[in-house]
């Protein structure tokens, strides 16, 4: 069965996040660990964290993903900027701890100047700093569209920081369907090569999730705009050739498509019988 959701607000709790998912035809959901422009999080809700882990087997969501803060940027110029990206990132792990199992995605970062390396080795001394053995929780790489001074554009420079982490096996990567068709990874026409590439630069074992997005840009305008699935440069028929894919129809899938509600239930619905259908022989 395809795993599917979209963005929920986490302002009244996992309990209400799973439910609202499953009203409108979800099977997962991705929420901010804290407000996406920063500051402190909630004081963690343990009853509602029990409520929901029954709710999830119950209602079959095996897997749900949380998002770090937009201002999280590991290898900005500023050491301030830094610290609060590893300071943020580790107390998120560590919540995130009282749901094992789960998992914790992370926009690499801008290295504003430094460069492409520099950048890399910033993020991944964060990573170190935040990253524990024992930690269940698995951090995602999120594909980038490349915009400004970006890291993770490319597979290359995702693959670099997997290098250097102390504790790759709770790593893995978020494909961005918008971004790397932005960055240049043509997913609409030359899906089987990407992924192909893909395997032989970072391998598919680390792929772990994806963010289903159309774009508002043309292919490979390195820009990242968002737009409902089949209403932009992508169109309909590569999301449900995405969804049908063998090497990623077992994944879980997450709508970041600027909508309400209903129109999330409509994308999901569109793919589930797209997923159903299958592939035309």
């Amino acid at each position: 069965m395809l795993t599917i959701g979209c963005h929920m607000s986490s302002s009244k709790g996992f309990l209400h996040m799973g439910k609202e998912a499953s009203s409108i035809g979800a099977n997962t959901f991705q929420f901010f660990t804290r407000n996406p422009r920063g500051g402190s999080a909630k004081a963690l809700d343990l009853a509602d964290i029990r409520a929901y882990q029954e709710y999830a087997v119950s209602h079959g969501f095996p897997v749900i993903l949380a998002h770090a803060p937009y201002t999280l940027n590991a290898c900005a110029k500023e050491g301030r900027t830094r610290d609060f990206a590893w300071e943020t990132m580790a107390d998120d792990i560590r919540r995130m701890e009282a749901l094992p199992g789960q998992m914790y995605n992370f926009h690499p970062g801008s290295h504003v100047g430094q460069g492409i390396e520099a950048g890399i080795e910033w993020i991944a001394q964060c990573l170190n700093q935040a990253m524990t053995p024992e930690q269940t929780t698995t951090v995602l790489l999120e594909t980038m569209a490349g915009k400004g001074t970006e890291v993770g554009s490319r597979f290359e420079e995702l693959r670099a920081i997997l290098d250097r982490v102390k504790y790759p096996e709770h790593m893995g990567v978020c494909l961005d369907t918008c971004h790397v068709y932005d960055a240049g990874y043509d997913v609409v026409n030359r899906l089987d090569e990407v992924l192909a590439e893909f395997d032989r630069i970072i391998g598919l074992d680390r792929l772990r999730a994806l963010h289903l997005n159309d774009s508002k840009n043309p292919f490979a305008s390195h820009k990242d705009r968002h737009e409902k699935i089949g209403m932009g440069s992508l169109g309909q028929e590569a999301f449900e050739r995405i969804v049908c894919h063998p090497v990623l129809k077992d994944l879980p899938f997450f709508l970041e498509t600027p909508n309400e509600l209903p129109g999330y239930a409509a994308e999901i619905a569109m793919l589930r019988k797209a997923a159903e259908r299958g592939l035309p022989a």
